[in-house]
Formats: structure tokens, sequence, C-alpha cells
């Protein structure tokens, strides 16, 4: 080959193919170390890369876990009724099952609860095994992620289903609805279904949550359930039974009133306009017959018997507290009635709208007790998904009942609501406390929390207050 100066120089030949051709000819291993030594390179840097992605992904996914693991941490933590133990818990269990360790690579979390229990701090460590790292004497590398949830504010108890290993122990279906914008719906069932949707049904709160898990079916619940939640314990367990006193007589009239438009079944029957007193109702209350019952403050114990309302019956009482006790006891409140309830300020049941005895044996279907020849044909209570003891039942079918303000505590009840209008929506609160709550056939539960609208008290350990989580790391 020739080149020529491009400055006008001499022309000098370049024997170019000569020196490669040489190369080329080489039999002595120098060639062979060149091209091994630049092999060895270029797998190198592949390698790295190749391990450089595996430890970022690794590191990605074992913060995700951290994250994920503080967040359901830190809800629970809102919960003034939560044990450090169980937040720590509910923390490291759901970072072990976020993060998908494997035997080869485990993960160890250290898990830290503020004493105030106002955070929950996790940290969680893990040894990545590499595959070309060995070849630069790095056969494995650590990684590590920590995150922080705080809770500004506090959140408590709007609703708790206490059966501990029911399927269904809150149950909504058929386009059922319960909004709950400021507090906590729970369900202590560790039963992989304790907590179910169905058909539409909807559920708006600020945390929902379930100790098993969550069944969806064509559900919407906002947010999402978190699952595998720590049990928690009835937070009015040790409130004190209200006395039950002699049973109170009622008036002769009312008997005849009755009778004058054919007799109804049950005992302490009104079918006409009244005021009643506060007292024991032995084989309960039955007001019916477009009676229009005014109840004067004071506690209303039933006991062997239920309480009914229906054929278009109002019943009205600010400062009133309910009772039950006994196999038969329960509520039934029939479709075309009103009741408008508000509970006591002070007392044995300050805060309390409804409770009773927690032990019962052969509970009665309150149905049973209603006449259905005058009136609407009352459908038998729909049967629970399943049950860990014995329930009174106490159902809601009205589609007028818009303020029951207070507490209803039930630990050896079930509360079936399959009314078609809203319940409870003009309750400044409503919180309850049950072994089952069971929605049905499209009403909506209002649990409210406005405080500034009442004096009634809230219960220690439940009611909503306001409350919101912030995550640092």
């Amino acid at each position: 080959m020739v080149a020529r100066d491009v400055n006008g120089g001499s022309t000098r030949t370049i024997r170019w193919r000569q020196p490669f051709a040489r190369l080329c000819r080489q039999n002595d291993g120098s060639v062979a170390v060149i091209f091994a030594l630049a092999g060895s390179t270029l797998i190198g840097l592949v390698g790295g890369a190749i391990d450089y992605a595996r430890f970022a992904s690794a590191r990605t996914n074992l913060q995700s876990a951290v994250d994920a693991g503080v967040l359901a941490g830190g809800n629970a933590l809102k919960l003034v009724v939560s044990s450090s133990e169980s937040i720590v818990g509910l923390t490291t269990q759901t970072i072990q099952a976020e993060a998908k360790a494997g035997a080869d690579a485990p993960v160890s979390i250290q898990v830290t609860v503020a004493s105030d229990k106002t955070s929950v701090e996790a940290r969680a460590e893990q040894v990545i095994k590499l595959t070309f790292g060995a070849f630069v004497g790095m056969a494995s590398i650590p990684i590590s992620a920590r995150a922080r949830a705080s809770v500004v504010g506090r959140m408590r108890l709007c609703m708790l289903a206490l059966d501990p290993a029911a399927a269904g122990a809150f149950n909504l279906e058929r386009n059922a609805q319960v909004t709950a914008y400021d507090c906590a719906l729970y369900s202590n069932s560790v039963s992989r279904s304790g907590m179910v949707g169905r058909d539409g049904a909807l559920a708006r709160a600020q945390t929902i949550c379930s100790a098993g898990g969550f069944k969806d079916d064509r559900a919407n619940f906002t947010p999402s359930p978190q699952t595998s939640c720590p049990v928690i314990e009835d937070p009015l367990r040790n409130r004190p039974a209200p006395p039950v006193g002699n049973c109170v007589n009622l008036p002769e009239i009312l008997r005849l009133a009755d009778l004058l438009t054919g007799k109804s079944k049950g005992n302490n029957v009104i079918a006409t306009p009244f005021t009643l007193d506060p007292g024991t109702y032995c084989g309960g209350l039955h007001i019916t017959k477009n009676a229009v019952v005014t109840l004067r403050p004071g506690i209303y114990v039933m006991k062997d018997g239920p309480l009914i309302v229906d054929k278009r019956a109002t019943m009205t009482g600010k400062d009133v507290g309910f009772y039950f006790v006994g196999n038969n006891s329960g509520l039934l409140f029939d479709k075309r009635t009103t009741v408008d309830l508000t509970a006591p300020t002070t007392g044995a049941m300050a805060g309390l709208l409804m409770a009773e005895d927690p032990s019962v044996a052969l509970p009665t279907d309150p149905v049973l007790a209603v006449d259905t020849l005058l009136g609407d044909i009352v459908t038998p209570t729909p049967l629970p998904l399943n049950a860990s003891k014995p329930m009174r039942t106490y159902r809601i079918i009205s589609d007028n009942t818009r303020t029951m303000l207070g507490t209803i505590y039930l630990p050896a009840g079930r509360l079936v609501i399959d009314s078609q209008r809203p319940v409870a929506d003009l309750s400044a609160y409503t919180v309850v406390v049950a072994q089952q709550i069971n929605l049905y056939e499209g009403p909506n539960l209002y649990l409210n929390a406005d405080y500034n609208r009442s004096s009634v008290p809230l219960p220690k350990g439940v009611g909503p207050i306001s409350g919101r989580l912030v995550i640092s790391q």
C-alpha cells in the first residue's frame, strides 16, 4: 500500500499487511494470551452488570417489604387497644411475607415501637449471593433497608367483630354498605374468610383490618383490608352490667287497647300512643299497630324476651339505654317503623345505647315473636356463614332508623341489618362492638364521628378520632 504526504512531501510506501501477517503466523501463545485477557475482562464486565442488577432488584424488594411492614404496623398502632408486642409481630410478619426470601437468603428483622406508641421503626438485613463476584473475591454482598411510620393523631375503633374464628364475622352482601370515614373497621376472626364482601358490597373507612383473611367476591372495600392483623381484646369487657330489677307491670288499658284490634303476640304489648318508664320488662316489649311510644330517660331491661317494633309503630327516646338478658332476648325493628334513640350521658350505661349479658345458651330469633297476620311478612333472619358460639339476634329492617347515637355493645350478639335505607346516618356518632356484624340487601350503616354535636360520652377504648400515618426511610 502506498501513502502520500498531504503537504506535498516525498512519497513513501507503508507495508501494512506484512506485520499483521506475521502476527497471525505466531505460534508461541502470545495471541491466545491477549485474547484470554480481553475475554476475561469482557466476562467480568458482563458478570458485574448482572450481579449489580440482581443487587439493585433485591435492595428495592427489601425496601418495599420494610415499607409495607411499617405501614401495617403503623395502621394497627392507631388502635389504642393494640399492644407493642402485637405491633412488632404484625410488622415482622408483613415484612417476611412481602420479602419472599428463600432459604439461601434469609432476612433478619428488627422492629422497635416507640414507648408512647406514636411510631414503629423496622430495619431488615439480607445477604445476597453473587454469581460472578466470586471471581474477584466477593461471593456475596449485604443489603439493608429501614423505614419508620409515625402516627399523627390516633385512630380508635368504631366497629369490631369479636368472633375469634368464624368465617364472615364481618360480612357484607348484596349491595350492603358501611361508611366510616374517620375510624377503623376491624374483625378479630382468624378465619381465612373472617371478613367477607360479596355482590357489590361497599365499605369505606380510614382503616380496614382483619385478624384472618378477606374474601372479596365482587366487593369494593376502600382502603383494601389489611390481613393477619393482631387480635385485640374486647375494649368493653370490663363494663359493669346495669341492675336487673323487678318486672314492670303495664297499665291494664294497654292490654285492652291491643285486644280491640286483635291480640298481638308477646308480652308487654303497646298498641296505642304512650309514654313509657324505664325498668325491667320481663318477656320483652312489643310496640306495634301504629303506636307512637316515647321513652323517658333511663335503662330499659329486656329480660327473657325481645324488643320488637313493628306494624308502622314509632319509638323515640333520649338519654336511654337497653340491656338484654336471657335466651329469648334480642331485637327486631321491622320495615315500616320509625326508631330514634340516643344513649345516656350518665349512669351505669353512659355512652351505651345497647348492651347485653354475655351469657347465652339457646337463643331464639325475635322473628318468631312477630304476628304477621296483620302486618308485613317478616322473612327469617339470614343465617350466619359460621359461628363460634350461640348468639342473640339484633335485627334492623326498618327504613327509618336514622338516629342511633351511642355505642352498641353485643358481646354475645349478632347485629343483622337488612333494610334498604341508611341506618344511623343522622347520628353524631355510632360505635358497634358485637360478636358478628352482618349486612344484607342494600343498607348503608353510617358510623359517624362528629363528637362536637353530642354530649353522649365515648366509652373508653372505642370511638374514632382523627389520625394519619407518615412514613420516612
